[in-house]
């Protein structure tokens, strides 16, 4: 090996031992908040499908536009429209009542995510229900994982708090 192959790979061997993430492919990461709710899987489910409702069930978001679709339907494109001034461009990827459950993509917005794919989906409980968010996304670079983490976290549990105080 020549001087400057075996400099070259010293080098890279000590960042990775640095910043072990240095040479990583972005790395997914996910979230999963839930809440048990006193009522039916039915009545949860009809509080939170709508696609373009989101302002009846969440305290962050003021109202929904749609752009291109309607409603419920694969291809949906929505901006939700936060109450401090933020605008999440969001595409509904699938949705079926009968299971309780549907998946959307975000393409625009001011989190420091990427590649952000979450399903909601209602479930039945001993006790009534539970709704389950899901999420996998990568952290846009500068952003600590745990940030982006506790970020997306902090989204779900504002509305499964708001429907654990109003489904009663």
């Amino acid at each position: 090996m020549t001087a400057t192959l075996v400099r070259f790979l010293g080098l890279a061997l000590a960042l990775a031992v640095l910043d072990p993430s240095a040479f990583a492919a972005d790395k997914s990461l996910s979230v999963m908040e839930k809440v048990d709710l006193p009522v039916s899987p039915t009545k949860a489910w009809e509080t939170i499908k709508d696609f373009d409702g989101w302002q009846n069930w969440h305290p962050a978001i003021g109202s929904t536009e749609i752009l291109k679709g309607r409603g419920n339907t694969k291809g949906t494109v929505r901006v939700l429209n936060a109450n401090d001034g933020a605008k999440f461009t969001e595409e509904l990827l699938s949705h079926n009542d009968k299971s309780m459950t549907y998946q959307y993509k975000i393409t625009e917005s001011p989190l420091p995510v990427t590649n952000y794919i979450s399903t909601i989906k209602v479930v039945k409980a001993k006790k009534g229900s539970t709704v389950v968010w899901s999420s996998n996304f990568t952290a846009k670079q500068g952003t600590a994982d745990d940030e982006a983490r506790k970020m997306i976290a902090g989204i779900y549990t504002a509305g499964l708090d708001r429907l654990k105080s109003t489904l009663k």
